[in-house]
């Protein structure tokens, strides 16, 4: 079964039940969940964890049995970091660059489709990468 890596934003709507996008992220996760194995790796980890005081409640809110955690591959640090240098020589933002080409990378590298609700950063600089995302 191939994976899908879940993005930080689609998590967060989970956790804090977002008005917006709730309902398109637990529909697209419960969806991929069906067909996919899920993965995070330690950027999404880290990200998410700023929400909890306790690390045993993190785990509890990414449970191991449904997200499984993986290394971000280095070829994927290194795609990223010549994604970020294109997108910063076409004049783009520093709002958290890395964190999205790491995430975008590490699932090209591995293969995977990337789960995720801010697709055009993606598909301006990891075309070829595989999407989940709102119409």
């Amino acid at each position: 079964m191939s994976a899908v890596l879940i993005d930080i934003n689609v998590l967060i709507d989970l956790m804090s039940e977002d008005a917006q996008w709730f309902s398109w992220s637990a529909a697209a996760v419960a969806s991929a969940a069906d067909r996919f194995r899920l993965v995070i790796n330690p950027i999404v980890y880290a990200e998410v964890s700023v929400r909890f005081s306790r690390i045993e409640d993190l785990d509890a809110a990414l449970p191991k049995e449904m997200f499984e955690r993986e290394p971000i591959p280095y070829e994927a640090a290194f795609l990223a970091g010549k994604s970020y240098l294109a997108c910063r020589r076409r004049g783009g933002l520093k709002r958290s660059p890395l964190p999205d080409f790491l995430m975008g990378a590490h699932a090209a590298i591995a293969g995977y489709r990337l789960l995720t609700r801010d697709a055009a950063r993606y598909r301006a600089y990891l075309p070829s990468l595989p999407l989940i995302a709102p119409d």
